[in-house]
């Protein structure tokens, strides 16, 4: 659920190992996937795999859908959760790939899936990814967080490929939080190297960020 730059990248992924599509709002993005196999507006002229199919009709999409990726960004993420209660079934594992918070309520996403989608598994994949990186090929590794250790599994082997290796955590809260409060250490740590200061400093960011 969600055409941008990762959602497209992690369909891509994940279309090497089951039938995948991407759901977008606009109908030119979909058919542009669909006849030229771009992504333009996100990803430049990365050509996707010609099994991708991308489509504007929620309700199919979700119908037939075994798991369900949301790549929405935090702020219209409750929004596209409400359309897809509508349509899953119980059983559906729901991943969150977005980062944040919302900000109205403070809840991760996580928390905004368990509201919307109660009877669905829910999961979260974050890590120290780069789409255009994995687009390429260069190495990456993430962690699919799930407090079910048999949906953790499941999604890891649906989800990893030969450059992307996925871990398993229990540690939903931490993973989550770790996607946002990273953000103020990074922002931290381009103050400091605009202030002139080295590799010591950016360290010791890091470290206090960690602790």
């Amino acid at each position: 659920m969600g055409a941008g730059s990762w959602g497209t990248t992690i369909a891509t992924l994940v279309s090497q190992n089951a039938a995948t599509s991407l759901w977008t709002r606009r109908l030119e993005l979909a058919e542009e996937i669909n006849t030229q196999h771009v992504n333009s507006a996100y990803l430049g002229n990365y050509m996707l795999p010609v099994e991708l199919e991308a489509s504007v009709d929620l309700e199919r999409l979700v119908k037939h859908a075994d798991v369900i990726a949301m790549a929405v960004p935090a702020q219209g993420f409750r929004h596209v959760a409400q359309q897809v209660a509508k349509h899953v079934a119980a059983s559906v594992p729901i991943m969150s790939l977005s980062k944040g918070l919302e900000s109205e309520t403070l809840l991760r996403m996580s928390e905004v899936l368990a509201s919307e989608m109660p009877n669905n598994p829910r999961a979260v994949l974050s890590g120290p990814n780069l789409a255009h990186e994995i687009l390429q090929g260069q190495p990456a590794a993430s962690v699919v967080a799930c407090s079910d250790d048999a949906v953790a599994s499941q999604l890891q082997d649906l989800f990893s490929c030969p450059t992307f290796r996925l871990y398993t955590n229990p540690d939903v809260v931490g993973c989550e939080v770790g996607g946002v409060v990273k953000n103020v250490i990074a922002i931290a740590a381009g103050i400091s190297q605009g202030f002139g200061f080295g590799e010591n400093a950016k360290a010791t960011l890091v470290t206090r960020g960690l602790a």
